[in-house]
């Protein structure tokens, strides 16, 4: 059985990889590096494995479920910069913002209730305004959340004009689990940017795309990505069976 310790250094040396392979598709894609940021997503992975990373220089790091966010984000330093991904219900808001101060961004809101109640709780907690990402569906499945493509400049209206605590800082997608729709999603999303930002008048380069997992991060920068979510190539494979 490999150890712990072996698991955590591989998790660090994986990441440097990573770094590396992002540099390289900014580099190809014209991008300076340092405009693309790495999430590296550690839902189901402990605490230790969080921590080696942190030390070796890593401070952005992303989860998935509120229930995890909120008991690990307490026990590690609060210069980390939390990301939580993917739906976000209504009614888990409160938890969310009250257990993680140092919550730098939520990707993504995918409907006006949850973006009401962010906005809300952001000034009732007396944050600084709260970056936020809307969620497209770029895929067409009725399992992903997000918005409808044809719905993304309503959303992102009224995250920006009506939900003063909350920054619109672009959009985000999560494409399918095979990546065989990858090219299309990117595109799609892309073009939700550009009627986007014609609609609010903001440039395209203040209006963030989050697109690009471990499967398909390379792609996504070249296809102009600035966000990407990176797991199991850093931590592994998820360990679901541990989770009840």
């Amino acid at each position: 059985m490999t150890s712990p310790m072996v698991v955590e250094a591989g998790a660090v040396a994986a990441f440097r990889s990573v770094m590396l392979r992002v540099q390289q598709a900014a580099e190809r894609s014209g991008t300076k590096p340092d405009r693309v940021r790495v999430v590296a997503v550690s839902k189901t992975k402990p605490i230790s494995m969080i921590r080696q990373l942190y030390d070796a220089g890593h401070r952005v790091f992303g989860e998935n479920y509120v229930q995890e966010i909120v008991e690990k984000a307490p026990q590690l330093p609060q210069d980390i910069q939390w990301h939580f991904i993917g739906h976000l219900q209504s009614n888990k808001v409160k938890t969310l913002m009250s257990a993680v101060p140092n919550l730098a961004m939520v990707e993504g809101v995918d409907n006006q209730k949850v973006a009401n109640n962010l906005d809300r709780m952001v000034s009732t907690l007396g944050r600084n305004r709260l970056r936020v990402l809307v969620q497209v569906n770029t895929s067409g499945e009725e399992s992903k959340s997000g918005v409808d493509p044809s719905s993304c400049v309503d959303l992102a209206k009224h995250v920006k004009l009506s939900c003063p605590n909350l920054e619109f800082s672009g959009l985000m997608t999560i494409g399918m689990p095979d990546y065989t729709s990858t090219p299309q999603n990117f595109q799609t999303l892309s073009n939700c940017r550009s009627e986007v930002c014609k609609a609010l008048e903001m440039d395209e380069e203040q209006c963030e795309l989050s697109m690009g997992m471990s499967g398909d991060f390379e792609l996504a920068i070249e296809s102009g990505s600035t966000n990407v979510r990176i797991g199991s190539t850093i931590f592994g494979p998820r360990e679901y069976a541990k989770k009840q």
